[in-house]
This record gives C-alpha cells, sequence and structure tokens, in this order.
C-alpha cells in the first residue's frame, strides 16, 4: 500500500486530496499545525485506520518513512499570510526545504503547491509558464509570493544537485466545498454575505477579473502532475476569465435572484492583480488535462456546501 504523506492536510486543498487518496485505498500521514487549516475538514475519516493526523509546524523538521509527498503547508490567503508575514515566509521556506531534504533522504517523489501569486500583478496576460512575473519584492504580499518563488528555486534546485524527483503546480484561484467561510476570499465572501443577506463587498472597480476552477478539476490536475515526469513549473487553473461583478452577481442570481445587494467598493488592496488568468498549454499538452466543471455548475456545488455548513442566522 501506498503511503503518503501530506502537509497542510487539514487546509482546503489537502484535504479534498486527502479525500481522492483514501478512497483510491491508499494510506495517508497528514502533517498540519491547524493554523489555517481545519480538522474538520477531514472529519469523516477519523475512525479511518488509513489515515494519521500529526500537528506539526514544518518549520521544524520532521523525520516520517513515507513513498511520496505531497506539500501544501502554507496560508494562502492574503488576509491570514498578512496577519505573521514572517512566519508565512519560514514556512514557505524552511518548510519546503525541510520537505525537499526528506524527499532527498527517502528518495521519493515530492508535489510543491506553488501558486500564480509567483507572477505578481503581471503585465503579460494570460500568464504562461515562461513569463518571470511583476512582484513587489518589499510589499505586503511579499511574504507569500517572494517566498513561494524561492520555493520553486529551491526545488529545482534539488533536482539539479540531487536529482530529487519533483514537480511544481502553479496553482491559480480555487474554490469548492470546504473552503473558509472566513478566509477573505471573494468566492466564500461573496456567497456568506449573499446568505446572510448582506451586502456584496466589491473591492476596486469590480472590473478586475480572476478565473476561478473547481476544486474537484484542480485535483484532478495535481494527480496528474505527480504520476507525470515533468518537473519544471506548470499551470493549473482555469483559463476562463471573468470580472469580479460577474461574479457577485452569478453568486445573488443563484442564492436569491431577488435579493437586493448593495455594492461597497473600496480601494483595491495594495499590489493585487488587475488580471490573472493562466495559459495552460503545457497542462494541456503534457499532463493531457484541462478544467471541465463550468463556473455556474461549480458555484451550484459550493453554494449549496455552505448552506448546510454555515450558520445563516
Amino acid at each position: 500500500m501506498i503511503i503518503n504523506l501530506v502537509t497542510g492536510g487539514t487546509g482546503f486543498l489537502g484535504s479534498h486530496l486527502i479525500d481522492h487518496l483514501i478512497k483510491k485505498n491508499q494510506q495517508v500521514i497528514c502533517i498540519d499545525n491547524n493554523l489555517t487549516g481545519n480538522i474538520k475538514n477531514l472529519k469523516k475519516w477519523e475512525d479511518n485506520e488509513r489515515l494519521k493526523i500529526i500537528d506539526h509546524d514544518i518549520i521544524d523538521p520532521i523525520f516520517i518513512n513515507v513513498d511520496r509527498i505531497w506539500h501544501f503547508a502554507c496560508p494562502a490567503s492574503p488576509s491570514t499570510y498578512k496577519l505573521d508575514p514572517i512566519n508565512t515566509a519560514k514556512t514557505s521556506f524552511l518548510g519546503t526545504l525541510n520537505m525537499l531534504e526528506l524527499a532527498e533522504k527517502l528518495k521519493i517523489k515530492i508535489f510543491h503547491a506553488s501558486t500564480s501569486e509567483v507572477y505578481g500583478n503581471p503585465k503579460e496576460h494570460p500568464q504562461g509558464e515562461s513569463y518571470w512575473g511583476f512582484v513587489n519584492p518589499i510589499g505586503e504580499r511579499a511574504c507569500y509570493n517572494e517566498s513561494k518563488r524561492m520555493a520553486e528555486s529551491l526545488c529545482l534546485d534539488f533536482k539539479r544537485k540531487f536529482n530529487t524527483d519533483v514537480c511544481i503546480a502553479r496553482i491559480f484561484n480555487t474554490y469548492g466545498p470546504k473552503m473558509d467561510p472566513n478566509d477573505g476570499r471573494v468566492i466564500s465572501n461573496f456567497i456568506v454575505q449573499a446568505l446572510k443577506s448582506k451586502p456584496l463587498t466589491v473591492y476596486g472597480s469590480g472590473k478586475q477579473t480572476r478565473s476561478f476552477c473547481f476544486v474537484k478539476d484542480l485535483i484532478s490536475g495535481i494527480i496528474k502532475l505527480m504520476e507525470s515526469n515533468y518537473y519544471y513549473p506548470i499551470n493549473l487553473g482555469n483559463p476562463q476569465e471573468i470580472q469580479i461583478n460577474q461574479l457577485a452577481k452569478m453568486i445573488k442570481d443563484t442564492i436569491n435572484p431577488e435579493l437586493e445587494i448593495f455594492y461597497e467598493y473600496l480601494p483595491l488592496e495594495n499590489d493585487a492583480p488587475n488580471r490573472r488568468m493562466p495559459d495552460i498549454k503545457l497542462a494541456k499538452e503534457i499532463l493531457n488535462w484541462e478544467p471541465n466543471i463550468s463556473i455556474s455548475d461549480g458555484l451550484s456545488r459550493t453554494i449549496d456546501w455552505f448552506k448546510k455548513n454555515i450558520d445563516n442566522e
């Protein structure tokens, strides 16, 4: 039986991956300090002998004998990673270093969850893997995007020096069941506000765009990447671009078309990108992967989950 180590396994993406692995009858060791994750995300497996959960901060080295490493651990939402920027940078850099050293010691493959944030506020659109990005190295977001850029560098340095078996996904905006209702991301914000009949808060003009990938599609891409031999960074995301204004209207219309929504136009966050959309040519060519769940279908599934899992009083 394959033994998987998943860091950040109680978080949004990590817990979805664990769901997949356990359903495939694989064994999983989850490492998380639950700083931004939630143990409830794995509740349905609490009595399953194939899952072991270890409370550990990956800033500190750990040795566990496993067959594969899936490395997700790091706060990913601006509202959380900016709370303790130094710890965010340490988690991304030292945590990745520790996991790479473990992979090298065990001679096993490691998946690293990078991010579209490495492109910063891009001047190239859509963003392809060859684009080096436009990042403010001393801004409030730098603790995350610069440490993720360094983590990618570490992965490739381990590949070049030790021939460590690595793969790197640059993950674009992802949504779906098990999102944290309070993590400050736009889809969860809009859904919670609409369910509670509150005004939908739109930052900036609302004309800025994002490209949202449903989590089931994203996990399938991650699985295919781990099974491939490709070791350079590869974009995983949905190339369908949507304005934030359009997203707000879709969520309102799905929850209650009669609901009156008031838009509060607040200043756009410093260094936040105006447009973000992945070029997924490489993923199509190398992984034979592209997302197939539409934004309307994905939002319906996500809203159904939120209705069952938040207090609407």
